[in-house]
């Protein structure tokens, strides 16, 4: 077995292994949260990936999916009267509605070309967000509550870092086995040049709905997961433009359409947002960071940490196999010149 894939293998084992042994080596519940908020954005990202980052076509509206997840999830349970952890039943309801809503969004936004398409996912976002502050079944600015769960704060935190944890890793093998599919082919043929990919017998429109589909599901679910762990959702928390520019972020700079780049981008900026957010007394701060940081990663790492990472140790590589060429070649005549010069001497001394 190739020793690259060895070793990955050995860095996924440790990485699950320390994820799964987390809440239980730091029981603090700040850490414990900024965990479950980690995880739950590599969920987003990875999700988002999916489709923006193997098609090429940015969008800006998922927050539609993950506040939608929430608000139905609530609505039904308020509805209901669900207590406890049954409120944990209707997490398959997320996941469709997410599918459902991405079927329509997709069939209208898809219409169009890149550029087009970020406008319109922007603008479908805004509609569901005053639907959100404006129709009384989701509470209006008062928001909805969810069913109270009688656990402690430390089994409160592990039970749900486990559940976003198993999330995360089927979204993260999701994004792998489509990347190495033939319909992840399709997905950056598209991206690379559409048109072309359609001249040669892709079926454009059916292969990005798809991929659209099965992102919006995934944050859906994640929506909901997210909305029974902060216990409230009201209009601005569940549509929130900054969710958006977040995930987009966190692939941009780990990777844009690489499986491994959006949840590196999260690993690192995550953390970081969390501790601005709750340990600097100032609101905008993390929003005014996530801005500079979209801008420098644009300008200086246009294809992420990942991709150019790669780039930098292949050459490191090339160069070395280089150098190791040329000193191999330099010995090899030294050799050689040693052996012709070598027996002059003596098959002189032979003929005298």
């Amino acid at each position: 077995m190739n020793r690259v894939v060895i070793l990955r293998a050995c860095l996924v084992g440790a990485a699950l292994a320390a994820a799964a042994i987390f809440p239980i080596a730091f029981t603090n519940q700040l850490v414990l949260t900024m965990g479950f908020f980690t995880l739950l954005y590599i969920v987003a990202a990875v999700a988002w990936n999916l489709f923006s980052g193997y098609t090429g076509y940015i969008s800006l509206g998922h927050a539609v999916f993950f506040g939608s997840g929430a608000y139905v999830t609530g609505i039904v349970a308020r509805d209901l009267h669900l207590g406890g952890a049954a409120e944990f039943a209707l997490l398959p309801l997320a996941l469709a509605v997410g599918a459902l809503i991405a079927v329509p969004f997709g069939l209208i936004a898809l219409r169009v070309r890149r550029h087009t398409f970020v406008v319109i996912t922007i603008a479908i976002f805004f509609i569901f967000q005053l639907m959100a502050f404006d129709l009384k079944t989701t509470g209006g600015t008062a928001g909805l509550y969810s069913p109270f769960l009688p656990w402690g704060p430390v089994v409160f935190g592990q039970r749900f870092y486990y559940i976003v944890l198993a999330l995360a890793v089927g979204t993260v093998a999701i994004s792998w086995l489509i990347r190495g599919s033939r319909f992840g082919l399709q997905l950056r043929a598209i991206r690379d040049d559409e048109d072309r990919a359609a001249s040669l017998g892709v079926r454009a429109m059916p292969v990005k709905l798809t991929a659209f589909v099965i992102s919006g599901a995934i944050t859906g679910l994640a929506g909901a997961i997210w909305f029974f762990y902060i216990s409230q959702i009201l209009p601005g928390s569940g549509f929130d433009p900054i969710f958006d520019l977040t995930v987009a972020l966190m692939a941009f700079f780990g990777g844009l359409g690489t499986v491994s780049g959006p949840l590196l981008g999260a690993l690192i900026i995550e953390p970081v947002q969390y501790y601005l957010n709750f340990q600097i007394n100032n609101g905008y701060l993390s929003q005014i960071v996530l801005g500079a940081l979209f801008l420098l990663v644009i300008l200086f790492l246009p294809r992420g940490l990942v991709p150019t990472v790669g780039e930098k140790a292949s050459s490191w590589r090339a160069r070395r196999e280089s150098r190791a060429l040329d000193a191999g070649a330099i010995s090899a005549g030294q050799v050689v010149r040693e052996q012709a010069s070598g027996p002059g001497p003596i098959a002189k001394g032979t003929a005298r």
